[in-house]
């Protein structure tokens, strides 16, 4: 790379600037297209990424790093149902570490702005990359190719951006030097004081299955950008993606001159999982982790003496109260819950509506129309398989199948439960063999906690009759404060309503669309302008992305001495 780092940073400035104008403003924005239309994109582009992505099945991943000691891999494709071949490096946690703490000595004392702009470069090489990017994550995860290209490629590289944007806020707050005056008694003192960002450590970042990237770009970024060497520890079901990543930040980290061990890959396996060793480890002092509640309830209750950031999943909700339209919530409500298949921690999964039924602009609707409403907008998806294929893509995994056929079990044995839709397979248009699954919807009174009050990772929606509006918005935000909430839900026409119902979800630190309808998907959460989880209940105690998610992992230490005297002063 001719390049040099001066010149980088000059390239890459304007699009901090634009990065931090929108999370000030909370405006749209973003520098990449999130749609694979050919039109948008270079002439050939789509076929090269698929072409690549092909080209690597059945082949090892080409990845040089410190510590290799075997390759692992075990991935198959929820949509062939078949392996994908590709093995990787297993390298020492030792290894890592050690060659991470070398590279972050030269690291922290890179200037603030060229690691932000080095952090741009990497996001521009993998949204170049972004077809490929889509493959893999769909033939990993089961999103489609559609979500996989958008959801885990632009949408997740903004908020890597995001996280960029906040590191240069953060540290642009802290001056570099000042002369520092004061008078004690007689005493004129004059200091000159300089404040060096120090970062915190080694970052360590744990990626979840089902949407690899969407955490994992923030997290390194942030750590980068704020002078930290990141270790990436993909899942064992879902490592290509994060192979390519880590492969291009170690591209770009090459060409511009700095040490490619500011980004390593720690790949483990299901039956012999690493990251404790890396956790353990004192040199490890930043820890991302996105995945399953119960490990991150774990490492929430044991990890001391570090920066732990945490995304789990919690119960999210949709409180119908009334609405102006039954059809177009139904369906709004529909394509939530169908968008890959449930399996996003921000689909919807307990609805709650008055037992009495609610008000419409047609007229009352009784809680049996507002529920046969909804299968009819769930059946209206499901029962096109190209708009199902769009949608809902594949199960990454037989146990969230699993779980909805044990739910639909005990729902069929429980005396008040009644089941309107049963969980069943549609035909992939083009992968015949594609494990899928259309949404199981249980109708039921409220109160019944033993079907729904803990969160299942598969597609299912349960129908809840509630007492009244305002006793929905108290069962769905006390379990939201127990078991934690993303993302929630509610439809009214009640402004007096709607303005109680917000005090009780601020006080349970949930997030809440109101009467989200059209185009949009109602749990589709923007870059830049959406808080995407508030820290403030138990699905995580970190927020993509605010000053708290990046102001930690740097710390500031200062010096001071005298300031010179001037010409002619007079040393007494």
């Amino acid at each position: 790379m001719t390049e040099k780092l001066e010149d980088l940073t000059a390239r890459h400035a304007p699009t901090i600037e634009a990065a931090i104008e929108a999370v000030s403003s909370r405006k749209s924005w973003s520098p990449f297209r999130d749609s694979p239309s050919a039109k948008f994109h270079a002439p050939g582009a789509p076929e090269a990424g698929r072409a690549a992505f092909e080209a690597q099945l059945g082949q090892p991943f080409d990845l040089d790093q410190p510590g290799i000691t075997s390759r692992s891999g075990a991935e198959t494709s929820p949509f062939t149902r078949q392996p994908l071949g590709i093995d990787y490096p297993v390298s020492d946690p030792t290894a890592l570490i050690g060659a991470a703490q070398k590279a972050m000595q030269s690291w922290r004392k890179v200037n603030p702005e060229t690691r932000m702009a080095l952090g741009i470069e990497i996001a521009m090489r993998l949204y170049a990359r972004n077809f490929e990017m889509a493959h893999s994550v769909m033939h990993v995860a089961g999103q489609s190719y559609t979500q996989a290209f958008s959801g885990s490629g632009p949408n997740a590289l903004d908020r890597g951006i995001e996280a960029l944007a906040y590191a240069a806020k953060a540290m642009r707050d802290v001056l570099p030097s000042v002369r520092w005056n004061r008078t004690f008694g007689k005493e004129d003192v004059s200091l000159d004081k300089s404040y060096t960002l120090v970062p915190r450590g080694i970052g360590f970042v744990i990626c979840c299955a089902s949407f690899p990237t969407w955490n994992a770009y923030p997290a390194m970024f942030a750590s980068l950008a704020t002078g930290n060497p990141v270790i990436v520890k993909p899942h064992p079901i879902a490592i290509l993606p994060m192979a390519i990543v880590v492969q291009e930040c170690r591209k770009v980290l090459a060409d511009y001159g700095c040490d490619p061990n500011l980004v390593t890959l720690a790949v483990d396996t299901l039956d012999a999982p690493v990251a404790q060793r890396f956790i353990d480890d004192p040199a490890v002092q930043i820890i991302d982790f996105t995945g399953s509640p119960r490990y991150g309830g774990y490492l929430e209750k044991t990890v001391t003496g570090k920066l732990l950031f945490t995304e789990t999943a919690g119960i999210n909700s949709v409180v119908i109260e009334s609405c102006a339209d039954l059809e177009a919530t139904a369906t709004a409500i529909a394509r939530a819950t169908c968008l890959f298949s449930a399996q996003m921690c921000t689909s919807p999964q307990n609805v709650y509506v008055p037992a009495g039924g609610i008000q419409t602009a047609n007229g009352p609707a009784s809680f049996d129309e507002v529920a046969a409403a909804i299968v009819v907008a769930i059946d209206n998806i499901a029962s096109n398989p190209s708009i199902a294929a769009g949608i809902m893509g594949a199960v990454q995994a037989e146990p969230s199948c699993d779980i909805i056929h044990r739910l639909a079990d005990r729902a069929a044995k429980a005396l008040d439960a009644q089941i309107l839709r049963y969980a069943d397979a549609y035909p992939h248009p083009d992968y015949p063999q594609a494990r899928t699954m259309t949404p199981l919807v249980v109708a039921l009174p409220a109160g019944n906690a033993a079907l729904y009050a803990e969160e299942h990772f598969g597609p299912v929606l349960f129908v809840i009759a509630a007492d009244n509006g305002d006793s929905a918005v108290e069962e769905a935000t006390r379990l939201a404060r127990q078991n934690g909430a993303i993302s929630s839900y509610l439809y009214s026409t009640d402004e007096a309503f709607i303005h109680r119902a917000l005090d009780a979800y601020m006080e349970s630190g949930m997030n809440l669309s109101i009467n989200m309808h059209g185009a949009m998907w109602a749990n589709f959460a923007a870059a830049y302008s959406d808080y995407h989880v508030t820290g403030l209940n138990p699905a995580g105690n970190a927020c993509l992305a605010d000053l708290a998610f990046v102001a930690g992992r740097f710390r500031i230490v200062q010096n001071r001495r005298p300031a010179p005297l001037k010409a002619g002063s007079d040393a007494a």
